[in-house]
This record gives structure tokens, sequence and C-alpha cells, in this order.
């Protein structure tokens, strides 16, 4: 699969699955979807659903995609795998697929996904998406798994870490702003005794501001594995969707 996303979260295996599986619950966390709805389904059919996401405010892409999920596993994991496309013209996906899975241990439980999928507007899209969306969609399905975390480890809802994540990123960006501006000004009129310690000051205020590690209740992309640590393959759940995408 072309992007892995791993974290661990230190909660019970079925309220991680119910939080996950529950379309409602989902689109609570996943920055990825602004919508996801279930639609109705016979008896041994897999899932259908409609997602959708609003990447502007004027603007929301649409799509459809079916889903399936094993709940109980002989090695007591579970796995949820869906194919996915859409048809809008604005949107760089045209199709993928993609997996969950859900090893517990002794400490909660491993949650991971690999997905991939295939960008439109030709060699200009796949550009595009090398360069810029790919990455974006990596950090935000990241950023996502740990707003996750922080709801079912510490009960910060997932509109509470959006609200954290945003007053952080915006103290960070005014310490930036004024310290950049003041070494832009020059030395502040201080003593000689202390003048050399401005620039150090502004400059040290410039690193906090770009480097220090987000609060422990902020949601943060970098505290997710970003790589498999073996070889990940996808499970033969996902095969068995192919003659339903």
């Amino acid at each position: 699969m072309g992007l892995y996303i791993e974290t661990h979260i230190r909660a019970d295996l079925d309220e991680v699955w119910a939080r996950t599986q529950d379309p409602g619950r989902h689109q609570r966390w996943d920055l990825r979807f602004t919508e996801i709805r279930h639609l109705p389904r016979a008896d041994g059919e897999p899932q259908r659903f409609r997602y959708a996401t609003r990447v502007l405010p004027f603007l929301t892409v649409r799509g459809t995609g079916v889903a399936a999920g094993e709940k109980e596993r002989p090695d007591g994991t579970r796995t949820s795998a869906l194919r996915f496309a859409s048809p809008h013209p604005l949107s760089l996906i045209a199709e993928g697929s993609g997996y969950w899975r859900y090893v517990p241990d002794a400490h909660g439980v491993r949650f991971l996904t690999g997905y991939d999928y295939r960008p439109r507007w030709g060699a200009p899209g796949a550009l595009a998406d090398r360069l810029l969306f790919r990455p974006l969609m990596g950090w935000a399905t990241a950023w996502s798994f740990d707003r996750l975390r922080l709801w079912l480890e510490r009960g910060i809802t997932p509109e509470r870490a959006l609200a954290h994540w945003l007053a952080e990123l915006t103290a960070r960006a005014l310490v930036l702003a004024l310290c950049l501006s003041a070494l832009d000004r020059g030395p502040l009129p201080l003593a000689d005794s202390m003048a050399f310690l401005c620039p150090l000051l502004l400059v040290l205020g410039v690193f906090l501001a770009l480097f220090t590690a987000p609060l422990a209740t902020t949601p943060a992309a970098r505290r997710c594995r970003r790589a498999p640590a073996g070889r990940a393959r996808a499970p033969r759940l996902l095969k068995t969707l192919e003659e339903h995408g």
C-alpha cells in the first residue's frame, strides 16, 4: 500500500472498534472526511457508504465506497477493508482501497492503516500527488489517528482537540512573528552588558516556536509511525471487495 500509519491506543479493543466503525463517530475524528453515511444493505452483502470532504467553503467533494470487516479472527485481531471512488472532476483521487487492522496487546491496541489510490488528471495529477497531496494525506491521517487516541485515552473530544491544535498553532505563529519582527528591527536599546543576549533570545524563541513538541493534549502527526516495522501486507479481505467495487 502507498501510505502506512500506525498508532498505539491504551484503550479497550471494543471501544476502538466502535469509534472507528460507526460513521457518526468516525467523521468526528477523521480530518479527511466531513460526512460519512452508510447505505442500506442486504444480509451478507458488504456495507456500502457515501462520503464527503469539504475542501473549501464552497467546494465539497463526494464519493462512494464499499467496506467489510472481520470482528472475530482466530488470532484475536480485527480487520476492516474498503474500496472507494469519487466521480467528482475536481477530486484528485479517482479510486483507491485500504484497510484498518486492530492488534490488541497487553497495554491496549495497535491501530494501523495502509491505503493507496489512483490520482486523476494524468501526468500533472501524478506530479501534484507526489509533491503535495500524498504527503498531505499522510499527515492528515496521522494527525487524525492521534486525535482518536486522545479521545479514547484522555477523554478529549475531537472538537476540543481541534480547538487545542488551533490555539497552539496560533500561539506558535504569534511568537514566531514577534521574534522575526524583532530580529528585523535590530537590537533593543538595552545596557551594553545585556545587548548581546537579545539576538540569542530571539533565535531561541524562533526555535521553540518551530521545533518544540506539541502539548500532550494537542493532536500531532509526529506521534504516529509512518512506516511498518516489517513487510506490510494487505488483508485477503480486501480482495473479496473487488467484485463489489
